[in-house]
């Protein structure tokens, strides 16, 4: 059983990239159709045989692919296939700025969050917020995208105040929760992984101020990654507009 705990924990990035893509063959193979509700997360849970934790994270990503849409006290409904958006589709100024606005919202109540988990935090907490963090580092490392991983530290976080509210709000605006890195093209990669180094790093300093039980520095640095987010969403905006052009 230890065994096949660790296999899990190493393993969970992949789970979820296997029941997120097994559920979008389901959908673009005809299997759940336009307006379908998918089944309940325990239902899913059970027939992938995965944590309540991947299947939330595997539906985030499916959000994020406009696949599903989640209604609140409803459940999870298939999109469209025409609104699904390809791998290469270009950032558009709408959606950043609906983006925006969310995570200007999120933003003092994440720096609650992390002040509250500094002083609340149980050890098996802690641990988790730490897992959720190194893997961050592995996505960034393999060079895959750190969105569900990143998504997945906030919500441990959350988790960590110990008051439901916090997590049930990152659920219901986890689509827009995570803010995106800029399209770079292939010959930039070195540009796309700098700027995930950089969201790891501002990442670590509200761990290791959580981990000290130091709510002071743990809220100060939330804000300084927020802020920071926001900062870089808005200069997402002036590229679309071709206000950051050279001169």
């Amino acid at each position: 059983m230890a065994g096949q705990s660790k296999t899990n924990a190493k393993g969970s990035v992949s789970l979820v990239a296997q029941v997120r893509e097994r559920l979008r063959s389901d959908i673009l193979g005809g299997q759940y159709a336009p307006g379908d509700r998918l089944p309940s997360e325990i239902e899913l849970t059970e027939a992938h045989g995965v944590s309540r934790t991947v299947i939330r994270e595997a539906v985030t990503g499916l959000r994020y692919d406009g696949l599903v849409e989640v209604r609140q006290g409803a459940g999870i409904f298939v999109l469209k296939p025409k609104l699904a958006p390809s791998s290469a589709q270009k950032l558009d100024s709408a959606r950043i700025s609906s983006d925006l606005e969310v995570l200007e919202v999120r933003t003092p109540l994440e720096i609650e969050a992390a002040g509250l988990a500094a002083l609340r935090r149980s050890p098996a907490q802690e641990e988790a917020i730490f897992e959720c963090h190194a893997r961050v580092l592995k996505c960034i490392e393999a060079d895959q995208s750190i969105r569900e991983a990143d998504l997945a530290l906030h919500m441990a976080i959350a988790a960590a105040t110990n008051n439901p509210l916090f997590t049930q709000f990152l659920e219901t605006h986890s689509a827009s929760a995570i803010p995106q890195s800029k399209i770079v093209a292939e010959n930039r990669t070195a540009e796309q992984t700098a700027y995930r180094r950089l969201i790891h790093k501002e990442h670590q300093a509200v761990v290791v101020a959580i981990s000290d039980g130091d709510e002071k520095s743990a809220r100060a640095a939330m804000q300084d990654h927020l802020r920071g987010s926001q900062i870089r969403y808005r200069d997402l905006l002036r590229d679309l507009r071709g206000l950051n052009a050279d001169a």
